[in-house]
């Protein structure tokens, strides 16, 4: 393939790696992919492009350092959750979420030993997780994610901004009306906030670069974005919260996962993946209610348990099709090799 042709180039591999870890957030193996999702963050903050790039650089290199199986590091493995954790470092310590800060120099160097730990955090969980065929997710980021904010409280050289101030949905107490705008900005921004961009022309333009890779995963993405607003808003959650893209961005994962990435793509496990993405949204309220007196964020532990929950016993349910993750490539290419091999029996 046209796409591959750098995957194993002598000078830029590295690049290639480094894209597809970016994608790969979104479970995009595409480094087409992950160049639009830069541009998407460049278009809301040049900032936050920056250090998602350290942050994807920081962890590829590791496991290229340690020598990590190549196979992996090929399809950006390593990389995206390098990528989030450098993304939340700078996101929950500047003063201006939207646009994120400059680091410091001891911000830097932070940033870039946390995102190197994600490499073996990712390695240790995939050994754990592996014989029971679910992967990691972005366990490592939000493991790490959380470890390291909390380390930033106790150190005066890297200053903590507003994150003795988590998100949580009473911070949206004001009773405003639901408007046109609050839905369209509300299920962009849902796709957005999976990077921590609080624009939703940005979530949109990363749909768009989900789809130059697969267009189910771009629709279970909306899918799940537009689920976990309309739960929100029916159960009356704040319209801040729901225009912020907070109630959605989990259900947005969790809908891909489940909807044809790690479970073939049929008319079952669509409900499955649609039911997941409604779980998502009512836990997000609750893991934050949860968090706030600790002073943590959400991140993406919310995606992450619900997916592993509906994936561990996946094996129980015989109406799904799993995918093992060293197996899955896109949801097309998933249903396509179920749906030869139910021809071949």
């Amino acid at each position: 393939m046209q796409l591959d042709r750098f995957r194993d180039h002598p000078s830029l591999s590295f690049v290639d790696w480094s894209l597809r870890g970016v994608g790969q957030v979104v479970f995009q193996n595409n480094p087409l992919s992950g160049l639009v999702i830069l541009l998407a963050l460049a278009w809301n903050s040049w900032i936050y492009a920056a250090i998602c790039i350290l942050g994807v650089i920081s962890s590829t290199a590791a496991a290229l350092l340690l020598k990590a199986d190549r196979g992996m590091m090929r399809d950006g493995l390593y990389g995206f959750n390098g990528a989030l954790v450098g993304l939340a470092l700078i996101a929950f310590t500047s003063e201006d979420f939207r646009i994120g800060a400059v680091p410091s120099a001891a911000m830097a160097v932070y940033l870039i030993c946390a995102a190197a730990f994600t490499t073996m955090a990712f390695a240790s969980m995939g050994a754990v997780l592996g014989p029971h065929k679910v992967a990691p997710l972005t366990m490592p980021f939000v493991l790490i994610g959380w470890l390291f904010l909390f380390a930033v409280l106790k150190f005066d050289a890297i200053d903590a901004g507003p994150m003795a101030k988590p998100i949580s949905p009473d911070q949206f107490s004001e009773t405003v009306p639901y408007v046109l705008s609050t839905w369209y900005e509300g299920i962009g921004t849902s796709i957005g906030q999976i990077f921590f961009q609080d624009n939703w022309i940005s979530g949109y333009v990363i749909l768009v670069a989900i789809a130059l890779n697969s267009r189910i995963s771009a629709s279970m993405g909306l899918l799940g974005a537009i689920v976990g607003t309309a739960v929100a808003a029916v159960y009356g959650g704040p319209e801040g919260a729901v225009r912020d893209g907070l109630f959605g961005y989990n259900s947005a994962l969790t809908a891909m996962a489940l909807g044809g990435v790690f479970l073939v793509l049929t008319w079952r496990s669509l409900l499955y993946a649609v039911f997941g993405a409604v779980v998502a949204s009512w836990l997000w309220a609750s893991v934050a209610i949860f968090l706030k007196p600790i002073g943590m964020p959400v991140l993406t532990s919310t995606f992450v348990l619900v997916t592993w929950l509906m994936l561990l016993g996946q094996g129980a349910f015989k109406a799904l099709v799993p995918v093992p993750p060293a197996e899955s490539t896109t949801p097309e290419e998933n249903r396509a090799r179920y749906l030869a091999r139910e021809t071949l029996e």
